[in-house]
């Protein structure tokens, strides 16, 4: 169960954390949120999906890097194997707190339970002797930043695609060379053709408002379903 306390030097002056990759820090996931603003970095490396909350109805979008539930194909024990960690993991132990006005400043939290917390002298040090910012938790604030911004982005984003029915269900049905089947159940993703039928009117209104590209860049990620199964094969080959 997570804690979230306010961060500060005053209470946090010794903390440390772990920012190396491992499972014992949390990154066996199969997936984890993305905001559209990534989308271009994200794609480049992992399938981009989407989720509808069956309680809610609100969509949320997915950085995918596995097929079953733990399963992290970019984790080689201690090595995260791409180029990019998307902003929601790349953060932790810290995330935003909520504002007091909407204009407010958001806040850095800490989750106080999360494993990359550390003990004794090991980790990265998020305040020096001064009680100053480090420049990994300065690293740290710019990417909350990020993440806090393409948040409060993203509902607008997502209301486009429902106006213009852009989701479309997904199902995946994966072979692998054992001879075993994978299956992701669940997901949206963009109706290329429905896209391929907006008039010029709807175009330039996901232009103007900047849903156009991150809307490409959702397709594109497709493109790497293929190294994720040649990822899967690999480990399942490797025992």
């Amino acid at each position: 169960m997570s804690t979230h306390q306010i961060l500060t030097n005053a209470d946090h002056a010794e903390l440390r954390v772990h920012t190396g990759a491992g499972a014992e820090y949390g990154d066996n996931v199969m997936a984890c949120f993305t905001v559209p603003i990534e989308f271009r970095r994200v794609q480049a490396h992992f399938p981009i999906v989407f989720r509808r909350d069956l309680e809610s109805g609100r969509i949320s979008a997915l950085a995918l890097f596995g097929f079953d539930n733990g399963e992290n194909l970019f984790l080689d024990g201690d090595r995260w194997d791409a180029g990019y960690r998307p902003l929601s993991l790349a953060i932790q132990p810290f995330l935003i707190g909520q504002r007091i006005a909407e204009d407010g400043d958001a806040q850095v939290h800490l989750d106080t339970s999360h494993p990359r917390i550390a003990n004794g002298g090991e980790g990265v040090r998020v305040f020096d002797e001064h009680g100053k910012p480090t420049p990994y938790l300065e690293a740290m604030a710019e990417q909350l930043g990020d993440l806090d911004h393409g948040y409060r982005q993203s509902e607008a984003f997502f209301a486009d695609l429902e106006r213009h029915a852009l989701l479309e269900p997904f199902t995946l049905e994966v072979a692998l060379n054992d001879g075993s089947k994978n299956s992701l159940v669940g997901y949206h993703t963009i109706d290329e053709d429905r896209l391929a039928q907006l008039d010029g009117e709807a175009l330039q209104s996901l232009h103007a408002s900047g849903h156009l590209q991150p809307i490409f860049m959702a397709m594109a990620s497709l493109s790497q379903f293929a190294e994720l199964v040649a990822r899967r094969n690999a480990r399942v080959a490797g025992g």
